[in-house]
């Protein structure tokens, strides 16, 4: 039988101490300082079995909460979670214990607590999360790690063999066999590692992003020509992308001080020194990887911003041109009036001029309603500037 120690899932949003604030009054006796419902507040922490709250001060300070579910959650300053339990009578089990703790038991107190003010980038990027499950094992056989990829029908795609420890990964599974290494390192090195893969599936989001956006706006400039009546909507899309992008471009922003604290830790924590081949070089990787999204972001940025001034543009003129007919239609209602205002005699009342009034009136909304027709079935022509891609 598989001698596991503990089974490991995590996520990370940023966060700060403020925020960590925030979380430790709403954990420890469901208050907030924001105006949310007091009930709902009480509620959503009733859901989370909690039996014991506590701060614990370090380099980064962290709230840890254990359930009486046998779980326990570490969520720190910069907003990594981590959730843990002693392994049960099935691993699978175990592992969907914890994942539907975090999904609908943590997660909802946590968005609700902060669902005033900007939205968070997870939800802005519709991020999935899927969990890496890290199984921490007691001097085991290899057969068993074996057996235990092939359990989760996981593929291995590398292993790291030390006298301390071994880690063997796939692509949702980490399988660390213990061999003397302390559980309080394990654990260090794990809680950097969800840190890691987190920070990188949403620097992977934000590059697919930028290749959506980029894709739906180039395709609508490759014809050539717009309609009238799609000039309006796509402006909307635009201006809901540009949106987006701002919101999202000031968390890219902030993700690099993240990745800086959490290198400079990990490399003065004398806990660590033995999983440092293993994490140093993905913290220099990272960091250069956010740089590159940077650049890419503002690219994405400057061309959305040069697409909604092209297509505000177009939208102005189709204006222009409808509001230009529309006036010469007004003028000859507004001149027949002058002409009756300075006519020698005082208005009367007849029939006949009430039917010349309205037939007048309609004479203009239906010219008006043609003209309108007639410049949203228009094509207009969408003059971008070209990229060069042959200069010698």
């Amino acid at each position: 039988m598989v001698k596991i120690e503990k089974i490991y899932i995590g996520g990370w949003f940023q966060r700060t101490t403020l925020h960590l604030s925030e979380i430790y009054d709403f954990l420890k006796q469901a208050d907030s300082p924001l105006k949310l419902d007091k009930a709902k507040l009480s509620e959503l922490r009733n859901e989370m079995r909690i039996s014991s709250v506590e701060m614990k001060l370090g380099n980064l300070d962290c709230v840890i909460v254990k359930s009486d579910l046998g779980i326990e959650v570490k969520i720190y300053e910069d907003g990594l979670i981590v959730l843990c339990k002693v392994n049960g009578l099935s691993i699978k089990n175990e592992i969907q214990t914890l994942a539907t703790y975090y999904e609908q038991k943590l997660s909802p107190g946590i968005r609700y607590i902060f669902s005033l003010g900007a939205p968070i980038p997870k939800d802005l990027a519709n991020i999935k999360t899927i969990f890496p499950y890290f199984i921490i094992l007691d001097n085991s056989p290899k057969q068993d790690i074996k057996e235990l990829f092939g359990q989760f029908k996981q593929e291995k795609y590398f292993e790291i063999l030390k006298k301390e420890f071994e880690i063997y990964r796939g692509d949702k599974l980490y399988v660390i066999n213990n061999f003397s290494e302390k559980l309080s390192n394990i654990e260090d090195f794990v809680e950097e590692q969800v840190f890691i893969r987190e920070f990188k599936s949403q620097l992977h989001r934000y590059l697919n992003l930028h290749r959506i956006i980029w894709e739906r706006i180039a395709d609508v400039k490759e014809r050539g020509k717009i309609k009238g009546s799609e000039v309006g909507l796509f402006k909307d899309k635009i201006e809901s992308y540009s949106k987006t992008i701002n919101l999202i471009d000031g968390r890219i922003s902030q993700m690099g001080t993240y990745i800086r604290t959490r290198e400079s830790i990990a490399k003065n924590n004398a806990g660590l020194a033995n999983f440092l081949d293993v994490l140093d070089f993905k913290y220099e990787t990272l960091a250069d990887t956010l740089e590159y999204i940077k650049d890419i972001w503002n690219m994405t940025k400057n061309y959305v911003n040069s697409a909604l001034d092209l297509f505000s543009s177009i939208q102005a003129a189709s204006t222009e041109s409808s509001v230009t007919n529309l006036t010469v239609i007004t003028s000859m209602g507004v001149g027949a009036t002058l002409i009756g205002l300075f006519s020698e005699k005082l208005p009367e009342f007849h029939i006949s001029g009430v039917m010349y009034f309205l037939i007048v009136a309609s004479i203009g909304y239906i010219a008006n309603k043609i003209m309108k027709m007639i410049y949203t079935r228009r094509m207009y022509k969408i003059s971008d500037v070209k990229i060069v891609k042959d200069i010698k």
